[in-house]
């Protein structure tokens, strides 16, 4: 299943998985560090992030693999 990051909206755990490959535990232990975005509460049982912040990752984590920083 292939899934298109919108340019801007909110996207729920399960898409954010498809596009940075981590598990569950490593992406919510990558938010509590810092190393990954702070989700949104859009109400009290729905959990999303800003597609915006999920570009952001992916353009900072290409670059930290192009010039071999470690952010961890």
């Amino acid at each position: 299943m292939q899934f298109t990051l919108p340019e801007i909206g909110f996207v729920r755990l399960s898409e954010v998985l498809m596009v940075i490959p981590v598990k569950k535990s490593c992406w919510w232990d990558g938010v509590k560090t810092g190393r990954f975005p702070k989700p949104v509460k859009l109400s009290t049982r729905c959990t999303a992030w800003r597609a915006e912040d999920i570009r952001a990752l992916i353009k900072r984590l290409s670059e930290d693999s192009v010039t071999g920083i470690s952010r961890s």
